[in-house]
């Protein structure tokens, strides 16, 4: 991340003034999210942010604060939960053939390691799609449970996308509470993306 440049001229990024040109206060101060400058009043925000290695809460804009405030929410719910794993059947490509595997995020957040008779693993950046597959409904008439995903991806090496698809094994319920995370992670990954 490069900050903002600051000049003596150059008013502040809030929305007020973007809409209105009525906010009159002059940049002070830096998100260190974003880089951009802002007035003390839209950057006074301190949100811990510790994927960029800052240890004690730092001065945000009010959106990165926002965008901050989920990514502390998933890494204190469902990280655990991915760390820990789920148990599904794993069908490769086209494959005939399928394997009852654990599937848990790696330490270093960058992979899925599947383990079983085999060991594969699948590099989240090389990851173009994810679609949660669901069972129906639940008990009850209420919304549908997550029962497995399919995944496209790239290998190292390959140009052609490889297909992964995981249904849920024995214990469905660890299973959709791992799927379930897994979908918070990408679309949190995505948001990142489109800021």
């Amino acid at each position: 991340m490069q900050y903002e440049q600051q000049t003596n001229k150059i008013h502040c990024r809030c929305k007020l003034s973007i809409k209105t040109d009525s906010c009159s206060c002059f940049l002070q101060h830096h998100c260190r999210r974003c880089g951009r400058c802002f007035c003390d009043k839209c950057c006074s925000k301190k949100v811990v942010l510790p994927r960029m290695c800052f240890v004690d809460p730092v001065r945000q804009c009010v959106e990165c604060s926002l965008v901050s405030q989920k990514e502390m929410e998933f890494y204190d719910k469902q990280l655990k939960v991915l760390l820990g794993g789920g148990t599904f059947v794993v069908t490769l490509g086209t494959s005939e053939k399928s394997e009852t595997m654990t599937c848990r995020l790696s330490n270093n957040h960058r992979y899925l390691f599947l383990d079983g008779e085999s060991h594969f693993e699948v590099e989240l950046s090389r990851i173009s799609s994810m679609q949660i597959l669901t069972d129906g409904t639940s008990p009850g008439g209420g919304t549908s449970r997550a029962s497995g995903m399919l995944l496209h991806y790239k290998p190292m090496g390959c140009q052609d996308a490889q297909q992964l698809r995981m249904e849920a094994a024995d214990d469905k319920k660890v299973a959709s509470l791992w799927l379930a995370a897994m979908h918070k992670a990408a679309k949190l990954l995505y948001e990142a993306r489109d800021q």
